[in-house]
């Protein structure tokens, strides 16, 4: 039941994701990944590859982003920020 009840908020609170960060590469994000599920943020990345057009868009784009919602989009920032530097 309990494992019921989390699917459904983390369902309904990426309901409500923003994009909060453009990742410019599959470094950056699995440098991000971890330290935010250690600090319990809710995220999805997203990677802009598509096999049909061979990673064009991610030339394009960027490599990918991080969606979150909105009340963690300060932190996240500041972690990329971090990593960034």
């Amino acid at each position: 039941m309990l494992f019921l009840i989390n699917v459904i908020l983390k369902i309904i609170l990426m309901a409500r994701n923003i994009k909060v960060v453009i990742l410019r590469n599959e470094i950056e994000a699995n440098l991000i990944s971890p330290i935010l599920k250690d600090r319990n943020i809710p995220h999805v990345i997203r990677s802009y590859y598509d096999s049909a057009y061979d990673g064009i868009f991610q030339l394009q784009k960027g490599w990918g982003h991080i969606e979150a919602p909105q009340e963690y989009k300060n932190s996240i920032l500041e972690i990329y920020r971090d990593i960034c530097k």
